[in-house]
């Protein structure tokens, strides 16, 4: 069987290969923590189970316009109004499949062979391998002092006459990071005055703490939507916990949607009517549960930062925002696959080697679960690694016994 070279330089998806080992883990009785998922346990807003359920009931579900259903464009318009402070058309916005498609038809539609893309190192694990998989090149710039914040020296360094586009998540996936007002108005003036694409992935945006806001981008651009350089994606799959409904939208200029609409037209046709209206659901119903998601994940995040302080060694930036932090555990190894394995192996904790994430030796660890299951995971991960930690633990109904420290 010959596979093409494209496809074998593609790396697996390492969150995606952890849920499926933790789920085969689970199936045969063991008591596997998972500290590696990017989805809450809250369930559907009740506004997004019945939109559905209305248009399921027709029995009536047919191709919708490739571009989505004209209600929720508006939702996405009205949107985009209230957030943004941006007003546009529905010519600007296109529905997906989820935000990841609508990131892949852009990326398909801005890049020829060659391109570079500059990717900020922490950076969600993706990234790198969509643009690889439009014949682009990822170029990603890693802050000198080994934090989780992007300079603009270092940017400006890494952009070449092959520079494209420039990503930007913020809340950012992995580190939990919000970037300051002051970086993203420098980065919009520095796009729209070099010609270069910024993609704002917001997938994460209102997920934030402690009074803190992630600032839009539209807000420092003094250009019109159909000749601004700043592109916004974001979905319903994060604020409302609707991972499994796979709904994502773009907000551009006219004239990149045109094209993404022919390359979403070929790929895919449309996205299903049925998701289309619970994800109108969710933006027009109460936002009451937007809120009751972002109280959970604050003080889940609490916890975990108070049971990660009681680590010997470990060192950890304080999330601002989404569902994740990126403690450095290089106090107790600095290959963050093989350390990732040992812990799903001794101590049944399901976590994400940083290594995928760009940043070698940390561990990206995610609380959207219970605090139940946070508390257990991190002291299962304390047993494992911290010598002064007790020697025994149970795990499900066993005992355990350390005996390689």
């Amino acid at each position: 069987m010959s596979i093409s070279q494209l496809a074998r330089s593609i790396a697996e998806s390492p969150t995606l290969s952890l849920n499926e080992q933790a789920r085969l883990l689970r199936e045969k009785g063991e008591a596997v923590v998972h500290l590696g998922a990017g989805e809450p346990k809250n369930r559907a807003p009740i506004s997004a189970i019945l939109s559905s359920a209305a248009k399921l009931n027709t029995g009536d579900i047919k191709y919708t316009p490739t571009d989505g259903i004209p209600s929720l464009k508006k939702a996405v318009i009205r949107y985009t109004e209230e957030n943004y402070d941006r007003v546009v058309a529905p010519e600007n916005v296109l529905i997906s499949g989820g935000a990841k498609q609508a990131l892949f038809n852009l990326l398909f539609t801005l890049v020829n062979p060659q391109d570079e893309v500059i990717v900020l190192a922490p950076y969600w694990v993706s990234y790198p391998e969509m643009i690889k998989m439009v014949y682009g090149i990822p170029v990603i710039v890693t802050p000198e002092d080994g934090g989780f914040y992007p300079r603009m020296k270092e940017i400006e360094q890494a952009v070449s006459s092959y520079t494209k586009a420039i990503i930007v998540n913020s809340p950012n996936n992995p580190s939990g990071v919000v970037y300051p007002e002051s970086f993203i108005a420098e980065i919009v003036e520095f796009c729209e005055r070099k010609g270069i694409y910024l993609i704002m992935d917001d997938i994460y945006h209102k997920l934030v703490f402690e009074g803190k806001v992630a600032p839009p981008a539209f807000r420092y651009t003094t250009k019109d939507t159909e000749s601004t350089k700043v592109i916004c994606i974001n979905g319903i799959s994060k604020l409302y916990g609707m991972t499994g409904f796979r709904i994502g939208w773009v907000v551009a200029p006219r004239n990149l949607i045109e094209v993404m609409i022919n390359v979403q037209a070929q790929t895919t046709s449309c996205t299903s009517l049925i998701l289309q209206a619970a994800a109108e659901g969710a933006l027009t119903g109460l936002q009451s549960v937007v809120e009751s998601l972002r109280m959970t994940l604050e003080n889940n995040r609490n916890v975990m930062m108070q049971e990660l302080c009681s680590f010997n060694g470990i060192r950890v930036t304080k999330p601002d925002g989404t569902y994740y932090c990126l403690p450095d555990f290089r106090a107790y190894s600095n290959n963050s696959v093989e350390l990732s394995r040992f812990l799903l192996k001794k101590a049944l904790v399901v976590t994400v080697p940083g290594k995928e994430f760009g940043m070698e030796g940390h561990l990206r660890l995610s609380y959207a679960t219970t605090v139940k299951d946070v508390k257990q995971g991190l002291e299962r991960i304390k047993w494992a690694l911290d010598p002064s930690s007790p020697n025994e633990i149970y795990i499900g109904e066993r005992k355990y016994v350390r005996d390689w420290l």
